[in-house]
């Protein structure tokens, strides 16, 4: 159940990071000199994903270990 939940989690917010990461770069190689220079397609792309993936893992990370103690927590309070 946990990792379901990260999972939803996680992916939910890679998407929002791919959108929000997505745009700045693919604006800023349209319009910075520098950036239309030096900014390829792989570099664009590895900016993107990066982002992506790191989203996805801290937040699937985080969900899965606030389930893990909310499991906890309700089998040590549980009355005996």
């Amino acid at each position: 159940m946990c990792t379901q939940e990260g999972v939803r989690a996680g992916v939910k917010s890679a998407s929002i990071a791919c959108v929000a990461s997505a745009v700045p770069t693919l604006i800023a190689v349209r319009t910075i000199p520098w950036a239309k220079a030096n900014l390829n397609y792989t570099a664009q792309a590895l900016i993107i994903s990066a982002a992506s993936i790191a989203a996805y893992f801290i937040t699937a990370d985080k969900t899965i270990l606030e389930c893990a103690r909310r499991n906890t927590r309700t089998l040590y309070e549980k009355p005996s």
